[in-house]
C-alpha cells in the first residue's frame, strides 16, 4: 500500500498578484514584500516570489547591492497561518532539491515543505553573493526575523520590535534558528522562552540590529548605506561577506540550525498528536491577540 496521499482540496484566494516588488536603482536592487494589508505575512506564493526577486539580483551584474524591504506599517508579522492566501497546500516548483510535500502524509508534509520554503531558502538568501540590508519597520514577528537576520545589515526605524513568541505553540524558536547567534545565549531564552517584544534599541545594544534612525529617516538611511556598498569593490564585498558567514560556520551555526530544525518538527508532531493541529489550535487572529495582550495594547 503507498504511503502517499492526494493533496487537501483547499480553496485559496491571493489578493496580489504581486507578492513582492522589485526594482533596481543606482545599481541597488529593492526588494519589497507586498501585502501590507496581511503585514507582509508570508505564505508560499510570496517566498517564492522572494527567492526569484533574490536569484534575478543574483543574477544582475548591474546590481551590486540588495535591500530587502516590507510595505506598509511592519516589515513582516511571519509566517502566514490565517490569511486566505494561506497556501500550505498548494504545490510549487521546488527549487532546492526537495522532494513534493502536497502528497506526504502527516508530519512528513510539514518537514518536507519546510525544508525548502523555510530553512533552505533562507539559507541560500544568506548566501547570495552581494551584499544585503534589511530595512525594519514595525514588527519583525516570527518568519519576519529569519527574513531581517539573512542579510549582512540591519537598519530598524525606532518604532520597530522584534518578537518570537512560537513557544506559545511549543515550539522552540522559528526553523531558521539563529537566535543564538544574533543574541548572547542567556538573552536569547529570554527573548524565546518570555516571547515578549524586544525593540530596536534594545536589538542594537546586542548587535543584532547595525543601526536605529526615525522611521521618516529610515529609506533615507539604507539608501546612503547601499550607495557605500555598491561603491565598494565587488569581490570585496563578496568575499567579506564569505570570510564572516564563514567564521559563523566554525561556531557551529548550520549544525546548530539542523539540530534545532527537527526539535521544530517534534514540536508540530506533538501539537498534531495532542490537538490535532500543528501549531497548537493557535491561528492568526489567536497569536495576534495573545501578542496585544501580551505587551499591554487594546
Amino acid at each position: 500500500m503507498s504511503d502517499l496521499v492526494e493533496p487537501k482540496a483547499v480553496e485559496i484566494t491571493y489578493e496580489t498578484d504581486e507578492p513582492v516588488r522589485y526594482e533596481v536603482i543606482d545599481h541597488v536592487a529593492w526588494i519589497t514584500m507586498n501585502r501590507p494589508q496581511f503585514n507582509n505575512a508570508q505564505n508560499g506564493q510570496m517566498t517564492y516570489a522572494l527567492d526569484d526577486a533574490f536569484m534575478r539580483a543574483t543574477q544582475d551584474d548591474d546590481v551590486r547591492a540588495i535591500v530587502l524591504a516590507g510595505e506598509g506599517k511592519h516589515f513582516s508579522a511571519g509566517h502566514d497561518i490565517g490569511t486566505p492566501g494561506r497556501d500550505l497546500h498548494h504545490q510549487f516548483d521546488n527549487r532546492l532539491m526537495v522532494a513534493k510535500h502536497v502528497n506526504k502524509p502527516a508530519a512528513e508534509l510539514l518537514y518536507t515543505r519546510e525544508q525548502e520554503q523555510y530553512l533552505g531558502m533562507c539559507r541560500r538568501w544568506r548566501d547570495v553573493p552581494k551584499p544585503t540590508i534589511a530595512m525594519v519597520q514595525g514588527a519583525c514577528i516570527a518568519g519576519g526575523l529569519m527574513l531581517a537576520w539573512v542579510c549582512d545589515l540591519i537598519v530598524a526605524s525606532e518604532d520597530a520590535f522584534f518578537q518570537d513568541p512560537v513557544n506559545r505553540m511549543g515550539i522552540p524558536g522559528v526553523e531558521y534558528f539563529a537566535h543564538g547567534f544574533e543574541l548572547p545565549p542567556r538573552v536569547a531564552k529570554e527573548f524565546l522562552m518570555l516571547g515578549e517584544r524586544m525593540t530596536a534599541a534594545r536589538a542594537e545594544q546586542f548587535g543584532m540590529v547595525n543601526k536605529v534612525v526615525p522611521r521618516e529617516n529610515l529609506r533615507e538611511t539604507v539608501s546612503g548605506w547601499a550607495a557605500r556598498l555598491v561603491a565598494q569593490p565587488r569581490l570585496g564585498n563578496w568575499l567579506t561577506k564569505q570570510a564572516l558567514n564563514h567564521v559563523e560556520e566554525l561556531r557551529g551555526k548550520r549544525t546548530a540550525m539542523d539540530a534545532v530544525f527537527h526539535m521544530h518538527h517534534f514540536a508540530h508532531a506533538q501539537n498534531d498528536l495532542v490537538q490535532g493541529n500543528s501549531i497548537g489550535g493557535l491561528g492568526a487572529k489567536e497569536m495576534a491577540a495573545a501578542n496585544k495582550k501580551q505587551a499591554g495594547e487594546t
